[in-house]
């Protein structure tokens, strides 16, 4: 389905019981809401689940220019305005944790939950050549020459050798991703900067990150994980040479259920473990506790 909201066509689609809690699931650079397939069927359940493509990705327009993260949280915004959705859990990878950090400082009221995978809070200013070279080489080349470098970071080389099945999809969304898509997210992310004003949220906040993770390192989700009073930290370990890059296959909501507790079985795209066993409670129904190179 599309629907207009800040001036774009947005692609969503919106699964589980009507009435349900809803749980917003918000992808990373150069994917699509596809990414969240193996977390639907856990998800709906017991939550109404919205899935949808960012400005420059998938099914939604890619208008030309540069875009900005308060702009792409706008999108999200009058997205679930125009859905009728007061309320809802945030579940973000990557560039969707920062979208839902950006949206979550400016509407607060719109979260009941803050789930973060594998993102940070800040792109040095030594790290925006790497973002400046990603897009001139989109700009001049389109996608194809990024393919293979963003799988090298994604996915491990047994994972890759072994899992042709899940690896090559993502391939494919990755080189059917509108460079101006990219282009325009690209210079919204090396803008990020937001380590400073997270001291506000005041949202139930669980962060996740692989142990290994190459693009959003431990401690960029630390220091998201200080900042955010309440914020609980969950580390997951891989078992064996997979290791943990940015994939979402194993977000699972079961009650009372944490990552680590989980068996974990691979990795890939996204920002959290391809895992059928890796569960995850939306944080409100968790007890509280205590990277740029995307």
């Amino acid at each position: 389905m599309k629907i207009t909201a800040n001036g774009i066509g947005v692609s969503y689609t919106v699964d589980g019981p009507a009435g349900a809690p809803v749980v917003t699931l918000s992808h990373s650079l150069a994917t699509t809401s596809a990414m969240w397939e193996p977390q639907v069927k856990a998800l709906t359940t017991r939550y109404r689940v919205l899935r949808y493509d960012t400005r420059g990705h998938g099914g939604s327009d890619a208008p030309a220019g540069a875009y900005t993260l308060d702009q792409l949280a706008e999108d999200a915004r009058q997205l679930l305005a125009a859905l009728g959705i007061a309320r809802t859990h945030w579940v973000g990878l990557s560039m969707g944790g920062m979208i839902g950090q950006t949206l979550a400082l400016k509407a607060p009221d719109l979260f009941a939950s803050l789930v973060l995978c594998d993102t940070s809070s800040r792109v040095p200013a030594e790290a925006r050549p790497l973002w400046a070279e990603r897009i001139t080489t989109a700009e001049t080349n389109g996608m194809e020459p990024l393919v293979e470098a963003t799988i090298g970071r994604w996915f491990t080389q047994p994972f890759r050798e072994a899992r042709a099945d899940v690896v090559n999809p993502v391939r494919a969304m990755i080189r059917a991703t509108p460079p101006r898509g990219y282009v325009g997210c690209c210079q919204a992310i090396s803008q990020l900067d937001l380590t400073d004003r997270l001291s506000a949220i005041r949202i139930p906040t669980l962060v996740v990150v692989g142990e290994e993770d190459q693009g959003t390192p431990v401690a960029a989700s630390r220091t998201i994980q200080e900042q955010i009073k309440g914020a609980e930290l969950v580390r997951p370990q891989v078992r064996g040479t997979f290791v943990k890059s940015r994939a979402a296959r194993g977000l699972h909501a079961r009650p009372h259920r944490v990552p680590r507790e989980s068996r974990l079985t691979g990795s890939g795209p996204g920002g959290i473990l391809w895992s059928d066993q890796l569960t995850a409670e939306p944080a409100a129904h968790r007890p509280r506790r205590r990277a740029w190179q995307r």
